[in-house]
Order: structure tokens, then C-alpha cells, then sequence
């Protein structure tokens, strides 16, 4: 461990077995850098076996990984709620911004992240008023730092900032596209921050603008990922209930990643229990070919990052296929 790092107490799910002859490879499937907002440890896994991890300590409030990426050379950029920072493979902390924490109206939290390039990141702070802002961390020159309005008109509920907002992605056009949770409605904004598409959705915890110019959306209140088209029309939905009934999730999933074959990768937080999968992917006709369950070696599952999947992570775009 480094000295950055605080040990995480052992998960209540560790001495849960895992089912016999689930499709695919286990944890061999895929190469992939893993977290999950019920677990303050992230792991790195390669030939079937967890080779990296790093510990951000206990549960208390605030303690959740949402989103994170692993860049071209080898940094790790993340957020676990109060903080989103980059480290470097031997775990030193390169970049850090905290949020302010105090458990009064005033508080911040961070639930999403976004390298541009090396030199910059994108991140929204939910707070009253939320912000998106994009910080150079090699110079610390802060580049946008801009209120957020509210997605129906109305304002935030001062009460639930933790509620506004989760994934929000620059993509390959130089728009913002962001989830607004609370508000069932993702929607997409110019560099000037006007609003140039929108989608209404009850609770769309991510959203990702597909190389093909539609956009994947995962609603965690119906439990279903959807495919829509610029024109707001489904192409292609997937629901938890279209599962078999041995693979399907204890809680609804809160992303997925779009591989570059036309497979989908669902990530469910489970339940800390160790009951239901963690990953589960599917083909473009729904077939399921791998079934992740390893509560035993990781927690739960918020967001993954397929490390064999072409595409350099930190230039906009290319990851999403």
C-alpha cells in the first residue's frame, strides 16, 4: 500500500460462493479496471487474476467510486464522492480536488469524471449551484467553471444534491451530455452551454455518446438500458427482466460499456449480500455470453473499464463504440 492509500475493511460478502457454469471465463473474460460505490477499493484485473488494487478506506460518509478511467500512460483518474483525483501506477496522487463535505446545505459532492487529453480533466460538482468545470492539473489553471440550470425549470432541491447529477461525458463533437438523475432527463449542451438535445428518461444514472451518434442511456429507477437515436427514437433496449432468471441482478444496473465488437457490459453495484452478478454481457440479439458473480475477489460493480478494447481513453469519443 502507499501512503496515500487507508486499508478498506474486508467486504460482508467475501465467504459468498460463487454459482457453478456461468457462460463465459470469469474473471478471465476480460482485461479491466473495476469499482464500485458499495466497496471503497478499486482493482485492476489481468489473466484471471486481480493484480493492482487501491484502497480509499472506510464507508463512512461520503465513500462512493462512480466513475473511473485508466489513460494511456498508465494513470488512473477517479471519483469516490468527496474527491476525484489521478494516481500513477506505483499510487502516487499526481492531482487532487476535494469538495466540501460538510453535511449542511453547502455541501459538494463528486460523482463524475473525464480526461481530455493528458493535461485536462472534466468533472461536475453537485452542489447548490451544481458546476461543470475543467481543470488543466498539469498548470491548475481552471478553464470552465459553469453553473449548471436546472433541467425542468425548476430549482434544486437543496436537499438532495447527491441526487443531481452522475455521468456526464464531453464527447467527440465538443458537447457536454450530461444525466440529470433527479430530474429524468438527459441532455446535451454546447461549448456555450446552450442546449442542443434532451431526452426525457425517469432516472438515467449515464449516458454515452455512441460512435454511430446515438446515445446508450442506463435507467436505474426501470432497470433498462436504451438506444435512441438523434431523433429520440429506441434502435436497441435492454432490460434486466430480458435476463434469464439465473444471471439476472440484485439491483438495477447504473452503466454499461459499449465494446467494440456491438457487445454490452452491464455493471450492477449488487447488494453487498453477494446475491446476483456483478457484470453480465450481451450480444446486439440479447444472447448472454458472460456472467460475472466473484464476490469472493471484488465487490460491486459501478463502472468498468475493458482495458482490451480499442480506443486511447483520454481522447473524447473514442472509447465509445
Amino acid at each position: 500500500m502507499s501512503p496515500a492509500e487507508t486499508e478498506s475493511p474486508a467486504g460482508k460478502w467475501t465467504n459468498a460462493p460463487a454459482p457453478a457454469d456461468l457462460p463465459g471465463k470469469g474473471l478471465a473474460q476480460h482485461p479491466m479496471l473495476y469499482v464500485g460505490e458499495n466497496y471503497t477499493k478499486m482493482f485492476l484485473v489481468n489473466d484471471g487474476k486481480v493484480t493492482w488494487t487501491y484502497q480509499t478506506g472506510n464507508r463512512e460518509f461520503p465513500w462512493e467510486y462512480d466513475d473511473v478511467w485508466m489513460l494511456s500512460n498508465g494513470n488512473i483518474l477517479f471519483t469516490r464522492m468527496q474527491y476525484v483525483a489521478e494516481i500513477t501506477p506505483d499510487k502516487k496522487v499526481v492531482w487532487r480536488y476535494d469538495c466540501n463535505n460538510s453535511k449542511d446545505a453547502s455541501h459538494t459532492e463528486v460523482h463524475t469524471c473525464q480526461p481530455i487529453g493528458l493535461d485536462k480533466v472534466m468533472f461536475v460538482v453537485n452542489g447548490l449551484p451544481p458546476r461543470l468545470m475543467v481543470v488543466n492539473i498539469k498548470t491548475g489553471a481552471v478553464e470552465v467553471n459553469h453553473e449548471l440550470s436546472s433541467a425542468d425549470g425548476q430549482p434544486f432541491n437543496p436537499k438532495n444534491i447527491h441526487g443531481q447529477f452522475r455521468r456526464a461525458r464531453y464527447t467527440a463533437q465538443g458537447t457536454y451530455l450530461l444525466s440529470y438523475m433527479i430530474q429524468n432527463k438527459v441532455v446535451e449542451l454546447d461549448k456555450d452551454f446552450k442546449e442542443v438535445w434532451s431526452y426525457p428518461i425517469p432516472s438515467p444514472w449515464a449516458a454515452i455518446r455512441l460512435k454511430n451518434g446515438n446515445t446508450l442511456i442506463t435507467d436505474e429507477r426501470e432497470g433498462l438500458t436504451r438506444e435512441v437515436n438523434p431523433k429520440g427514437k429506441i434502435v436497441w433496449e435492454f432490460k434486466t427482466s430480458d435476463l434469464p432468471e439465473a444471471y439476472r441482478f440484485s439491483t438495477a444496473p447504473q452503466t454499461c460499456t459499449r465494446l467494440a465488437n456491438g457487445n454490452t457490459i452491464f455493471c450492477s453495484r449488487g447488494n453487498t449480500t453477494g446475491a446476483g452478478p456483478q457484470l453480465v454481457e450481451v450480444t446486439p440479439d440479447k444472447k448472454v455470453v458472460w456472467v460475472l458473480q466473484d464476490w469472493h475477489d471484488l465487490g460491486g460493480a459501478t463502472a468498468v473499464q475493458i482495458l482490451d478494447d480499442p480506443g486511447i481513453p483520454e481522447n473524447p469519443g473514442e472509447s465509445e463504440h
